[in-house]
């Protein structure tokens, strides 16, 4: 297997590795939610989301609800989400989503990282075609019959479904996250993790020299405080 392979796993592991770094970030997107959609999980699908990612890093439930107390207070922090477009070394295009209380801040900062590591930040709509936003819950396998799920979900935006021995993968369309996400919950499955991605259409295969040139560049982008995703068209094997 590729260096590009083996980098996500290691990625999926480091994002968890700094707890405070982590709760910071659940603690905006509690933040983007609560100004988007309300206080209310029930009747806002983002906060559940980011509810969830919470708990997914073990975030306790005290931080959880400090955090959504202070995204409704009168003082309350103010968050913006920022989207920023480019490439990394070798062609490979980037899409960086961040949330920022200081815009000229943010920008300067990725802006002198792609330029450090051989990349170049680009213009709005320079690479965002090029992916798809969807999201994705990953669900137990054991005991699902597949074709019956698959039948339930149609309805509440289902693109597609993968699985293997102990997980199944479902693929929604991202204007159907919310309705999936109360199907789900209606029928009683439990999700292990739910996240809003964005799919390339296309990737490139690189040598891992190449690789370890991107993975360096996407690493110092993640070390930014106002970093919360990044997308990429690198083939990872």
């Amino acid at each position: 297997m590729g260096r590009a392979f083996e980098y996500r796993k290691e990625r999926k592991m480091k994002r968890w590795a700094n707890m405070a770094k982590v709760f910071t970030k659940v603690g905006r997107e509690i933040a983007i939610a609560v100004k988007e959609g309300g206080s209310d999980p029930e009747y806002n699908p983002r906060l559940r989301l980011a509810i969830q990612n919470g708990k997914t890093a073990n975030m306790p439930k005290a931080n959880i609800d400090n955090a959504i107390k202070r995204a409704t207070a009168k003082d309350a922090e103010n968050y913006d989400e920022v989207l920023f477009e480019g490439y990394a070394p070798h062609g490979i295009a980037l899409i960086v989503e961040a949330t920022s209380d200081n815009n000229n801040r943010t920008v300067a900062n990725v802006r002198h990282i792609f330029s450090k590591y051989g990349g170049s930040l680009g213009t709005s709509g320079s690479v965002e075609y090029m992916f798809t936003r969807m999201g994705v819950f990953k669900i137990k396998a054991e005991g699902v019959d597949l074709e019956e799920l698959e039948l339930d979900l149609i309805d509440a935006g289902l693109e597609e479904l993968k699985s293997d021995e102990d997980e199944i993968v479902i693929y929604a369309a991202f204007e159907s996250f919310g309705d999936m996400q109360k199907a789900l919950e209606e029928r009683g499955i439990a999700v292990n993790s739910s996240e809003l991605v964005r799919l390339p259409s296309h990737t490139k295969e690189l040598s891992d020299e190449e690789v370890e040139d991107v993975i360096k560049l996407i690493e110092k982008m993640e070390e930014d405080d106002d970093v919360g995703n990044i997308f990429h068209t690198m083939n990872e094997g």
